[in-house]
């Protein structure tokens, strides 16, 4: 049981904005948000993961969607936003650090 909760958690941190922001690389981080067409231009790297989420819910709606329609919310991106807030103040030395040296991730 805990083996297939660890590999459950490893699974949902994949997605988790902070990951893609902090563990993969900037031009990965960039194509996904480019690939969800996203409005941002860029994300800075102190509280990246939540900013990156943001930009995911400031996206295009796919074709078909009802931007009206309350049952659209994505409320596994608001939770995501709430654990990648959590998991970016731990990193925050580390995240000031590469703010500094390298800067935004420019996603355009």
């Amino acid at each position: 049981m805990k083996v297939q909760l660890l590999m459950l958690a490893v699974l949902m941190l994949g997605g988790c904005g902070t990951v893609q922001t902090v563990a993969f690389s900037d031009q990965k981080a960039a194509q996904s948000l480019r690939d969800n067409k996203t409005y941002c231009g860029a994300v800075p790297r102190i509280y990246s993961g939540v900013t990156y989420d943001f930009c995911m819910l400031n996206a295009e709606l796919k074709e078909g969607v009802d931007a009206f329609d309350y049952k659209n919310a994505n409320p596994g991106l608001l939770i995501d936003a709430a654990a990648s807030g959590i998991l970016d103040t731990f990193l925050l030395p580390y995240t000031i650090y590469k703010q500094g040296a390298d800067g935004s991730i420019i996603i355009e």
